[in-house]
């Protein structure tokens, strides 16, 4: 969420940085009901000091004799004024943080500006595609001739944009998950977390899923529950309105848990496969750093991630997001893509974002500087690390044999006892 503070003091700033990511976006709304809002307090907090002052002056005024019937009747009149103010207050405070929550973080100044994901901007790239001397196939047919996924059953037992691994498919994606997680807490340094995977509605409140994308979230009818979309959503706010010494910052944390999605508007797009399902598998990454050092952190997180795709030896390339491609919260993002030989392209497996201190503000998550200043609030910033579906998809495509059967990359093999190679 943003501060009411920054928007009063510099409008035309936060308003043309948010024009990068939608031009229609403005602040007319939120400035005209903050000014509404300032001038009715000053006229409450001067009703409130006349309040005081003829308070003091009653029992001097009794104790000279005087009669105070019509001032005792004017200050009924006047609390009465002051109750309909603070009734007002209280209604345009509900307005304002109605507004806040519907505007998305102002972008990093860095950010380059662009209407899609057509004006994103390549980084560097890792590894060569793989070029075949054989008719490839896509991960959906590897899969369901080898009998390690069944996408019908899944239909059958759910519905459609479901996935079920079996067998060896089954360990394949167990195997992937052990690895992820072991780098990260290993070799990285994060702490793991097993977490709920449903939350409150503070919970995602508090990291920008509400209240503006409550259409892509399962919700339990029978509580105020979400399924999870993300890991990011229960392992973020760990620290809701807590505090945190600077020492012990930056703070690690990674997790692995199913994701739900509805997937609200993407009628159409990858429905075949593990690349756009309802649920799905991922290992998440979380970060609590202090403000100036969370663009370090950001370059940390997203070669934690390369890490795993050099580690599976999977071509990849990093692109950095323009202004109208960013996520809702973040102020900065690397995305992570990986080579789909059936697609021809790269497909998206990770986005690591910094999202300074939007969702600290909402989730009220702040710091103890060592110098013991005032409370300020953390940036948190979270990666995936990675989807694990979409990574046994490329592992399928990338790794796949003429004969249908697929090699098992190297560092995964210790995961799947010593086994080299999944075939009928």
């Amino acid at each position: 969420m943003l501060d009411i503070k920054r928007i009063r003091n510099n409008p035309e700033e936060v308003e043309n940085l948010l024009k990068r990511r939608n031009p229609e976006l403005n602040l007319k709304n939120v400035l005209e009901l903050d000014k509404v809002r300032r001038e009715k307090l000053v006229e409450a907090e001067n009703m409130k000091a006349e309040q005081n002052k003829v308070s003091k002056q009653v029992p001097l005024l009794k104790k000279e004799g005087k009669d105070v019937t019509i001032i005792l009747q004017e200050m009924k009149d006047l609390a009465e004024k002051v109750k309909v103010l603070d009734g007002d207050i209280k209604e345009i405070d509900a307005k304002i943080e109605e507004e806040l929550l519907s505007l998305p973080n102002t972008p990093n100044r860095d950010v380059a500006v662009g209407a899609s994901d057509a004006d994103n901007k390549e980084i560097r790239r890792w590894g060569e595609p793989r070029e075949f001397d054989f008719e490839l196939k896509p991960h959906w047919d590897l899969g369901v001739n080898l009998n390690i996924l069944d996408f019908e059953r899944a239909t059958k037992i759910t519905g459609t944009r479901f996935s079920m691994f079996k067998g060896t498919g089954a360990r394949l994606e167990r195997a992937i998950t052990a690895y992820m997680l072991d780098k990260h807490t290993v070799d990285h340094g994060f702490t793991e977390i097993a977490p709920p995977f449903m939350v409150n509605k503070e919970s995602m409140y508090g990291t920008g899923q509400l209240p503006k994308f409550e259409e892509d979230m399962f919700k339990l009818s029978q509580k105020d529950y979400y399924l999870i979309p993300t890991a990011e959503v229960p392992v973020t706010n760990i620290y809701r309105d807590e505090v945190i010494d600077e020492a012990e910052l930056p703070i690690y944390m990674t997790a692995y848990t199913p994701c739900f999605r509805a997937e609200a508007g993407s009628a159409g797009r990858d429905t075949r496969g593990l690349i756009r399902n309802h649920q799905f598998d991922k290992v998440e990454m979380v970060m609590y750093a202090v403000p100036e050092d969370s663009y370090r952190q950001l370059e940390i997180l997203t070669n934690f991630a390369e890490e795993i795709l050099k580690g599976l030896e999977l071509p990849y390339r990093v692109v950095e997001l323009c202004t109208g491609d960013i996520g809702f919260s973040s102020a900065k993002t690397y995305d992570l893509e990986v080579w789909m030989p059936s697609y021809n392209r790269y497909v998206e497996i990770s986005s690591c974002s910094n999202f300074e201190d939007f969702q600290a503000r909402r989730a009220n998550i702040k710091y103890r500087p060592a110098d013991k200043r005032k409370l300020e609030l953390i940036h948190t910033l979270n990666g995936s690390g990675l989807a694990v579906g979409r990574t046994f998809a490329a592992i399928l495509e990338n790794y796949q044999n003429e004969d249908g059967s697929i090699t098992i990359p190297k560092q995964l093999r210790p995961y799947m006892r010593g086994m080299d190679k999944i075939s009928l």
